[in-house]
């Protein structure tokens, strides 16, 4: 078989996805030029090369092909795919060769790069988590007071609503998105060891030409500026792998509620589309959830190793660089393709309310035994209350019986409450205490 880039056979939750197209390695390489280019109008702007050469390196940039298999191969004798790249366009520009490059490192080049794939993915995953999030804020409206069973530590606990946790959904998207809002991505300027000396050697002598030089950078890439290099300090890169961690640990929330919810003997949700099993005709797998929880199970592993990245010594690194670039880049690639399905299935999530409403019965009353214990206290004392309920519990349990009926046998109990009393009492449906309040209040919450 060919060299191939890689296509995500084996990472299908990004596979074909937007995130896609600004992650691989063609944007890489077509980042990293662009960069070349923004440096050669950034100095031709403070009149240290000239404006038609940075025009030609411009023009050339933008039409320049490159083999990206060939150049993977060649950066094996330097350790990066800079000093090959440099090497084509200073081919493609002829006589301006020497203002390709002008000043810089190879690290400036590949940071400020991908700071840019970065910046362009961050774009995707913002726009698609805000598309998650109002439809989220369209199945909480929709389901303020849908009752089913609140669950915890996987048993049944007491009546929630699937307002509240579409809302909780919602609320936790909504700070993954904030999280990537706040990103900055900042270009890369430091020379050969963070002093700026190549740069300030072709110059124009002026004492603040490196910051003027590091601001008209930033100008031409769309990107931001820090007081200092970063060649050492990955600041940048850890907040941005923390950010993508946090997005995928959202949505991945997400996906495991979908995938308990869609066991065959719970069946309150379903997914838009069933995923087919290859040999169990019958089967309709949750296949959007687990590709979303797939990428949640990876990110934070991966953000990890670009964090322990940042253990970089002296003025650059020699390693530590290089091992961040395939983690920031999958890291990216990952969040961007949850993201995107995330989308897909927040719109098409199917609720039903009747199963819900059917599962809240299934433990006979005894979901809301909370709500009777707070009732009985003050009329039979907390401990005898407590006694009571937790005696006709267990019978309605080994009896397999309905709790009102074990209660309307217990004097104690028909003494002090009238059978519609008991009857409001034992209804989920009123012991959803302030759900739908909390719903109210999570919407006013702006999604953009």
């Amino acid at each position: 078989m060919s060299a191939d880039p890689d296509a995500g056979v084996l990472s299908p939750v990004r596979a074909g996805t937007p995130v896609e197209a600004v992650t691989g390695d063609n944007a890489v390489v077509g980042a990293m030029v662009a960069a070349e280019a923004a440096l050669a109008r950034a100095q031709a702007r403070l009149g240290t090369v000239p404006g038609d050469a940075a025009e030609r390196i411009t023009r050339e940039a933008a039409e320049l092909t490159i083999d990206v298999v060939a150049l993977a191969r060649t950066a094996r004798a330097t350790a990066n795919p800079v000093v090959g790249l440099v090497k084509e366009l200073g081919q493609a520009v002829g006589a301006d060769a020497d203002y390709v490059h002008r000043g810089s490192t190879s690290q400036d080049i590949v940071d400020t790069a991908l700071m840019i794939v970065a910046r362009n993915a961050a774009a995707i995953i913002g726009q698609d988590l805000g598309k998650t999030a109002a439809a989220l804020e369209t199945l909480a409206r929709e389901h303020r007071d849908t009752v089913m069973p609140g669950r915890t530590l996987t048993a049944h606990a007491v009546p929630t609503t699937f307002g509240l946790k579409a809302a909780g959904w919602r609320e936790y998207v909504l700070d993954a998105k904030a999280r990537v809002d706040r990103l900055t991505f900042p270009v890369s300027m430091g020379g050969a060891a963070g002093t700026m000396a190549a740069y300030v050697e072709y110059g124009d002598g002026s004492a603040d030409y490196a910051e003027r030089l590091v601001e008209a950078f930033a100008d031409e890439t769309g990107l931001t500026t820090t007081p200092l290099p970063w060649h050492a300090n990955r600041t940048p890169v850890a907040d941005l792998v923390a950010a993508m961690a946090q997005v995928t640990t959202a949505l991945g929330k997400i996906a495991v509620d979908v995938q308990v919810l869609t066991r065959t003997e719970i069946g309150e949700v379903s997914e838009p589309t069933g995923g087919g099993s290859s040999a169990m005709p019958h089967k309709r797998n949750p296949v959007l959830s687990a590709l979303i929880r797939s990428a949640a199970l990876q990110v934070p592993v991966l953000a990890a190793g670009v964090t322990q990245s940042g253990l970089a010594e002296d003025e650059r690194s020699a390693g530590v660089w290089q091992a961040e670039w395939q983690l920031l880049r999958e890291c990216l690639r990952l969040t961007g393709g949850a993201t995107h399905t995330a989308v897909e299935l927040a719109r098409g999530l199917g609720v039903h309310a009747e199963r819900m409403r059917a599962d809240v019965g299934l433990t006979h009353g005894l979901i809301v035994s909370e709500r009777l214990s707070a009732q009985l206290a003050p009329l039979l004392g907390k401990a005898r209350a407590k006694d009571v309920l937790g005696e006709a519990s267990k019978r309605a349990v080994t009896e397999d019986r309905p709790l009102r009926e074990v209660l309307a046998e217990v004097p104690e109990i028909t003494d002090v409450l009238d059978p519609a009393k008991l009857d409001d009492l034992l209804d989920p449906a009123q012991y959803t205490g302030a759900a739908g309040r909390m719903v109210d209040r999570a919407l006013e919450r702006d999604g953009k």
